[in-house]
């Protein structure tokens, strides 16, 4: 049996715990929450959902990081992406000298602007073969229910994608591997922005033209920019692409879209973030993302809205104009 720790014991985490034991590990929860890490122990499931949502008799918490990581094989990390680097930045010492270390998040750091599989191997010096990332459409709540879906991990080493994707394959959890890191976590950080533009659009009571509008159109936008940091353009109509794109757009589920109605209705950004009651990585990624076009001299129109929304107190309007006021081409380019 596989030994693996997964640190975070929000939605993403304890949903991720669940996959991994119902594919037949040994799995530990680090959490700094006690009633989180109590109710794990002794309930099998976390009060955080809101239901009532057990997890396989495999899986326990903790609040020792070091009790954690103690001989796992496979580390997997779902951490707000704004913290994370602060949050592990002791724990590199704790890791067995062989794991394998996963990004369960999605998310562009503020500053650095570095994907999340960067900020691990900075803090901890973990080499590229044994990093990976897990991305795709999976909202966390569906999969707790053990709905089917997909998933991708990617990684540069055939070998450590592999040894994730056997980890984690069960009867509802299908994952496909690929070697486009850059690309599939950059399609996981950048659709939340985009979700964040289709809230924002749903709040202002726009209807299914123009989700589809901003969907496509923020796809254009994602493969424009990967494309100029090295990612593959197979990625971007694949799962971590259009897959998640569409689950995270569409759902009312993700965090994202309800952050981004909650500001489509006329809500300030504090109060929207209190709404949506637990972290939407847009708001924060939006800025990465604008800083880091900037600096590669790609435009980003739907990301740069949804930047003088949330920080500029622009209009909401704004979304509509960043679409419809754009010059005459051709679609394909």
């Amino acid at each position: 049996m596989t030994r693996a720790a997964v640190l975070g014991s929000g939605a993403w985490g304890t949903t991720f715990s669940a996959v991994l034991g119902d594919a037949g590990n040994d799995v530990v929860i680090w959490s700094v929450d006690e009633e989180a890490v109590a109710d794990v122990n002794t309930r099998h499931t976390n009060s955080f959902f809101g239901a009532e949502h057990e997890l396989p008799a495999s899986v326990r918490a903790t609040t020792d990081a070091a009790e954690a990581l103690d001989s796992a094989e496979l580390v997997f990390v779902a951490l707000p992406a704004q913290s994370v680097r602060d949050i592990v930045a002791g724990f590199g010492d704790l890791l067995a000298p062989d794991s394998v270390v996963v990004s369960l998040m999605k998310g562009i750091e503020v500053g650095s602007h570095l994907r999340m599989s960067e900020v691990l191997a900075e803090v901890w010096g973990v080499p590229d073969d044994r990093l990976a990332v897990v991305s795709g459409p999976n909202l966390a709540t569906e999969i707790a229910q053990r709905q089917p879906t997909a998933t991708v991990v990617a990684s540069s080493s055939t070998h450590a994608a592999n040894t994730i994707a056997d980890a984690i394959a069960s009867a509802y959890f299908r994952p496909y591997t690929n070697p486009d890191v850059v690309g599939v976590e950059l399609c996981g950080a950048y659709k939340n922005v985009i979700a964040v533009s289709v809230g924002i659009a749903d709040g202002r009571g726009f209807g299914n033209n123009t989700t589809a509008t901003l969907i496509t159109r923020g796809l254009a936008e994602i493969s424009r920019l990967g494309l100029v940091l090295g990612a593959a353009p197979e990625t971007f109509p694949g799962l971590a692409g259009m897959g998640d794109l569409i689950a995270t757009c569409a759902s009312p589920l993700s965090r994202n879209h309800t952050l981004g109605s909650h500001v489509g209705r006329g809500l300030s950004l504090p109060d929207a973030i209190t709404q949506t009651r637990g972290t939407a990585e847009g708001v924060q990624t939006s800025r990465s993302i604008q800083q880091l076009a900037d600096d590669v001299g790609v435009e980003v129109p739907i990301c740069d809205a949804v930047v003088k929304m949330l920080h500029g107190h622009a209009d909401p309007e704004v979304i509509m104009s960043a679409l419809l006021s754009r010059p005459r081409k051709a679609e394909v380019e």
